[in-house]
């Protein structure tokens, strides 16, 4: 007993009973904690012989068997990743029906399955963006009001203040983002479908990429007057202020000229 008495007042027992507390801490709180949601789990070789003949038979005509791309037909897709494929495919861009200044998104005519094996596949083929994680398009985990001002910086001009879209030149166009899930606004991020630009981490981070996810989220709550006015900013509003207003103020003056006579 002395000797264990004597071992407690030792001069390195505050740091041996410092180094134990931190690892016994460590140790709950690992295992406690819930960890990142996890991504999705690796292709398997029969996703990726099944996502090679899913390509082939629906888009090798245009792309080349091994996605090489043909020139002046359809692009190369080595190194696009995953996020190109489930962009185009989920939206029914693609497959492509007929050439034109743009490819319109239109019903889908494929399984989650199969499009996650076609995304795996061609992402076998080379490094690129893949499939964002839920936690990663979550709006929950952006701030709204920041995602505006984000929108307003680099996307507005094209879609428009609240995402309806616009004409671009050449016969293009931005399209409506109102029916657009938050993974196919990611996306559409990463990889710059059409003649929209690349936004990478770099240049726009994953933490603004959920504001902005959440401001268009937040747009499809309708507008708080309850008239949208086509939801295309100051212009639609300031037409009606001029109609209203001025017609008001000239009918007001016209009224008080005929009383006056």
């Amino acid at each position: 007993m002395k000797a264990i008495a004597a071992r407690r007042h030792h001069r390195f027992a505050p740091v041996v009973l410092l180094a134990l507390a931190l690892l016994t801490t460590g140790v709950l709180y690992a295992a406690f904690t819930p960890g990142p949601a996890q991504a999705a789990s690796a292709p398997t070789q029969d996703d990726l012989t099944a996502g090679n003949n899913l390509f082939r038979a629906n888009c090798a005509t245009c792309h080349g068997m091994n996605a090489q791309g043909r020139p002046g037909v359809a692009p190369s897709l080595i190194g696009v990743g995953a996020a190109a494929v489930d962009f185009q495919v989920s939206t029914g861009r693609m497959p492509l029906m007929n050439q034109g200044a743009q490819a319109p998104a239109k019903p889908v005519i494929f399984t989650e399955e199969q499009i996650r094996q076609m995304a795996a596949w061609v992402a076998s083929l080379g490094p690129g963006p893949a499939v964002p994680a839920p936690e990663e398009v979550d709006p929950a985990k952006g701030d709204a009001a920041q995602g505006m001002e984000l929108f307003r910086t680099n996307c507005a001009m094209c879609h428009g203040a609240v995402g309806q879209g616009g004409a671009l030149t050449n016969g293009k166009y931005a399209p409506n983002l109102g029916k657009a899930s938050p993974t196919t606004i990611y996306e559409a991020m990463v990889t710059g479908p059409q003649s929209m630009p690349v936004f990478n981490n770099a240049t726009i981070t994953p933490q603004e990429k959920r504001d902005i996810i959440a401001y268009l989220q937040a747009q499809k709550a309708g507008s708080p007057g309850g008239v949208t006015l086509g939801s295309i900013g100051p212009v639609s509003e300031g037409l009606w202020a001029w109609l209203l207003g001025i017609g008001a103020l000239i009918g007001a003056a016209v009224w008080i000229g005929a009383k006056s006579s």
